[in-house]
């Protein structure tokens, strides 16, 4: 049984999200979420809601420890004290609650109380900037159909998506479209474009459809890419690349004009 024949299991979808699969299995649990969109969404949940919990708790894990909860001292208040003793044994917990809180356990204590539900646009977000981090590096496979057959890929993925998309022109900045793949969104398939520069810096697009009917650019920065996103008649889009936000910004800007006027000839 190949890789790509082998059932995905639910450990395995953890894993996907964690970021701990090898390459080749990563491709066929991408491939399998494409065709099971109820799957996708939940995936697309789980790794907004683990960025949520990185965010907001993250910081605690380097944090020092209050000199009150810190274990040599009490030890040192506590010595004499019988070890069965209530003092004893309620600062004994403290301090296994500082440790708890220093390893990182703040976040998970928080998982299902205090992180809010994720909305179905930070899915297509966080969706979007997955596939960005597993296509962009790809040499042989980084799409399922070549730039060079655009009427066809085009075709195709409107088909698949449900609703006419376009290929934004972005030679003006350089870029040469790459091709295109289809993939799984929060709520459906989703569009993915590639394009690639001069120097083999590459920047993708990935549309998918939303719940709000519009939204205005947001950006989202991480440590090495970024995306700006949006929503337009129902249908949110993402351009990502490497963290260069005034060159990012020009592309997103420029697909966004593009998506617009191309709105305003089917109205």
């Amino acid at each position: 049984m190949t890789e790509y024949d082998r059932p995905v299991t639910e450990d395995e979808l953890h894993a996907y999200v964690d970021g701990e699969l090898p390459d080749d299995r990563r491709e066929a649990v991408t491939a399998w979420l494409a065709s099971h969109t109820d799957a996708a969404g939940i995936v697309a949940a789980w790794r907004t809601q683990a960025d949520d919990i990185r965010a907001r708790y993250g910081a605690v894990a380097h944090e020092p420890i209050p000199e009150r909860l810190q274990l040599d001292r009490i030890l040192a208040a506590d010595r004499g004290a019988r070890p069965g003793g209530r003092r004893f044994t309620a600062m004994a917990a403290a301090a296994v609650f500082a440790a708890f809180i220093a390893g990182g356990g703040a976040g998970w204590f928080a998982h299902g109380a205090a992180v809010k539900k994720p909305s179905a646009f930070d899915a297509i977000t966080a969706d979007a900037l997955e596939a960005y981090r597993l296509y962009v590096v790809e040499v042989r496979h980084p799409v399922e159909v070549p730039g060079s057959e655009q009427a066809h890929l085009r075709q195709w993925l409107s088909k698949r998506v449900g609703y006419e998309l376009s290929l934004p022109d972005l030679s003006s900045l350089g870029l040469k479209l790459v091709g295109g793949r289809l993939l799984p969104g929060p709520s459906g398939a989703a569009a993915f474009y590639m394009y690639e520069g001069p120097s083999g810096e590459r920047y993708t697009i990935y549309c998918a459809k939303a719940a709000q009917p519009a939204t205005a650019l947001r950006f989202k920065s991480g440590a090495r890419d970024a995306a700006f996103t949006w929503v337009d008649d129902k249908v949110g889009y993402v351009v990502s690349g490497p963290s260069d936000r005034d060159k990012l910004e020009s592309v997103a800007k420029n697909v966004y004009d593009q998506v617009d006027k191309g709105a305003a000839k089917k109205g």
